[in-house]
């Protein structure tokens, strides 16, 4: 009967032993492998036949590792220990339980962790007959726990670097639950509360402060709208100091996006509010003199807006009667001449400087439009040669300019370029020498800048006069001069050209001459977008009445999208194209044609796009016809604003075939539908 239980016995030690999920090792009391199990022999790549009776598990220990283990045991019992099979087993050897960590070295020279427990084996009289080494291998757990510390060190990292966010801030933060106790805060806040941190943490965050119902408010507040701004509170320190703060607050959530407090900053406002008190103390005087500044911000802006009409009528008035005066039959007595052409002289002037001062004004107040866009600089010089050669005949003066078949692009605003260049132009002539010479010159400056030079004969300037140039009222090295000036039109040119994105220079030498530069972004010529064009000129629009084509009356000063225009209405082949180089040309041109659509560009010398189309819309004559705007002012702000005045479609430069066509034949779909007028020939 006792042979059943010791055969399951044996069965059962058998399987334990012969497990391969574990090794077991065998020695002698020597040390020298005995048994080495099927565990072993696949842990550690060596057979049985290998190391039975031939090595120790020292054998295949990490050598520098005994040798720690080793010393460690002989200061632990203060008894010198080798390093080598003892170091393993010497515990054991007492009775004591020992497992420990150790690496062991495979046949083919790999290396693992393993956990060993080491047990004696002792005789029926208790003499120890060998040793058993059960080990298993650790290096799952081992790579766990790396990769544990590794997610420790980062958590660690990142705390840090999240405390280190809190508190380099230079406001007091705070966070609270959502029943408004205090669960972290800066150091900046223990200043503001002269309490610690721990003094803090888990107290209500309406203690803190001088009102706390309206305090508890706020955070309910923050709770019920998500966040707070500019909400203000005064905080009461341990020492009784109060200080009045600026409170934004917002609420935080975990990953799962569940609610769990209120984040919020504090700003120290005190100085601020002092200076509020100290303004309500003189509120008279502040209500005066913000009475005053309100006052003279509206006399500015109506300054702006009607000093050229209110100074430009009288004006009108007594040079007109002292022109009428000068040229009375029989012509006034010499004394009264002289009289007359001082008061002329000085009309004309006042006019100038009422021009320049107004130019001035508006671009301080950040009134001038541009409407920036590929322009030909060379059409604007041409331009400026025909308006300038007058002046400079009468001083004898002669004018080189470039060439005008190399044609230069930039990307500006053809008005205020022109502006620019009539203003340098004026100067050179102005302050040259009397049959001296003006030369313009137009170069590439590398690939994406082109500079105009206007270069005269002078007498120059010093160098510290050039550091004076660009300040108002301030004519340098002109001071005794004959000539009228306001010392405003440089000042106003230069900032044109900035306004533009571009940049003006000066360079001159005492006795020789001064040489004015502007330089701004080069451009391609102004080109048409051409996706499915051949599509758009397949599509043709019903004439309005059989046998007339409908008309499209074109306002445009620029003569490059003029003639891309002409080539898009020539191709198209349904429409009458008339054409206007300023709005007001246009009006008349819309009055006397009454054409059937109007295409009109913004920023139009002499009255504005937005102006022309004010008038249209008002006159009976013309305010059933549709404009389309067309302008390089392309910003959402600039197409709302269009649109809001009154623009039927708003497009935008370059040209989009689809989106011009597109528009064109909507708006002559609506004006065949909707149109009031009949169509006339001027003079009819």
């Amino acid at each position: 009967m006792m042979e059943v239980p010791l055969r399951k016995s044996g069965a059962l030690q058998d399987a334990i032993f012969n497990s391969a999920n574990f090794s077991s090792i065998a020695t002698d009391a020597q040390g020298v492998i005995q048994i080495f199990n099927v565990g072993a022999e696949r842990m550690l790549g060596y057979t049985a036949a290998d190391v039975v009776d031939k090595l120790t598990p020292a054998n295949i220990s990490d050598a520098g590792e005994i040798e720690t283990r080793a010393a460690a045991l002989s200061a632990e019992f203060a008894t010198p220990i080798r390093p080598g099979f003892e170091a393993l087993v010497y515990k054991a050897s007492r009775g004591i339980e020992d497992i420990y960590e150790l690496t062991y070295i495979r046949a083919d020279k790999t290396r693992f962790p393993a956990l060993v427990s080491v047990t004696a084996l002792r005789d029926a009289v208790g003499k120890i007959i060998g040793y058993l080494l059960i080990g298993t291998d650790n290096s799952a757990r081992k790579q766990v726990e790396a990769e544990q510390a590794l997610l420790d060190q980062r958590l660690r990292d990142q705390q840090f670097y999240t405390r280190s966010l809190i508190e380099s801030n230079i406001d007091p933060l705070i966070t609270t639950d959502t029943r408004g106790i205090i669960s972290d805060v800066n150091s900046q806040m223990e200043q503001l509360t002269g309490r610690t941190r721990d003094e803090l943490i888990g107290a209500p965050f309406k203690n803190y402060f001088t009102e706390p119902d309206r305090a508890d408010e706020a955070i309910t507040r923050v709770l019920r709208e998500s966040k707070v701004t500019n909400y203000e509170l005064t905080a009461l320190a341990l020492d009784g100091k109060e200080t009045v703060v600026s409170y934004n607050a917002t609420t935080f959530h975990d990953r799962d996006r569940k609610l769990q407090g209120v984040f919020a900053a504090a700003r120290d406002v005190t100085e601020r509010k002092q200076f509020e008190h100290a303004l309500q103390e003189t509120n008279a005087a502040l209500e005066s003199a913000k009475a005053g500044a309100e006052k003279a911000n509206r006399a500015k802006s109506e300054f702006l807006s009607s000093m050229s009409h209110e100074l430009r009528t009288p004006l009108n008035a007594v040079l007109g009667f002292a022109q009428l005066m000068a040229s009375e039959v029989p012509a006034p007595p010499p004394h009264q001449q002289r009289s007359i052409d001082q008061i002329l002289k000085g009309g004309w002037y006042l006019l100038r400087l009422i021009n320049e001062i107004l130019d001035l004004s508006m671009i301080e107040s950040g009134k001038v439009t541009m409407s920036q866009e590929a322009m030909s600089l060379t059409d604007v010089l041409q331009d400026c040669k025909g308006m300038i050669e007058p002046q400079a005949s009468k001083r004898g003066i002669s004018l080189t300019f470039p060439s005008f078949d190399d044609v230069f692009y930039v990307h500006a605003d053809r008005t205020r370029v022109k502006q620019v260049m009539i203003n340098l132009l004026s100067n050179a002539i102005k302050y040259n020498t009397n049959g001296g010479s003006v030369m313009v010159q137009c170069v590439k400056r590398g690939d994406d800048r082109v500079r105009v030079s206007v270069k005269d004969t002078g007498i120059g300037l010093a160098p510290d006069q050039l550091a004076q140039l660009f300040q108002p009222f301030n004519r340098i090295g002109q001071q005794d001069s004959a000539e009228e000036g306001t010392g405003i039109g440089l000042v106003v040119t230069k900032q044109l050209v900035e306004l533009m994105g571009g940049k003006i220079g000066v360079d001159s030498t005492v006795g020789i001459g001064t040489v004015f530069w502007v330089e701004f972004e080069a451009a391609a010529a102004p080109t048409l977008e051409l996706g499915n064009i051949d599509d758009q000129f397949e599509r043709r629009t019903p004439a309005r009445l059989a046998g007339q084509q409908p008309t499209l009356l074109y306002v445009e000063d620029n003569p490059a999208n003029l003639a891309l225009v002409e080539q898009l209405i020539a191709r198209r082949g349904d429409l009458r194209l008339l054409t206007a180089i300023d709005g007001h040309l246009g009006i008349e041109l819309a009055r006397a044609y009454q054409p059937d659509v109007i295409l009109m560009d913004i920023n139009l010398p002499g009255i504005s796009g937005f102006g022309a189309l004010k008038i249209l819309s008002e006159d009976p004559a013309t305010a059933h016809i549709p404009v389309l705007a067309l302008s390089a002012n392309a910003v959402p702000r600039d197409i709302e604003k269009g649109l809001e005045a009154g623009f039927f479609r708003y497009l935008t430069k370059p040209i989009r075939v689809r989106e011009f066509m597109d528009a064109l034949d909507v708006t002559l779909r609506h004006a065949a539908e909707h149109g009031l007028a009949d169509p006339v020939e001027p003079g009819k």
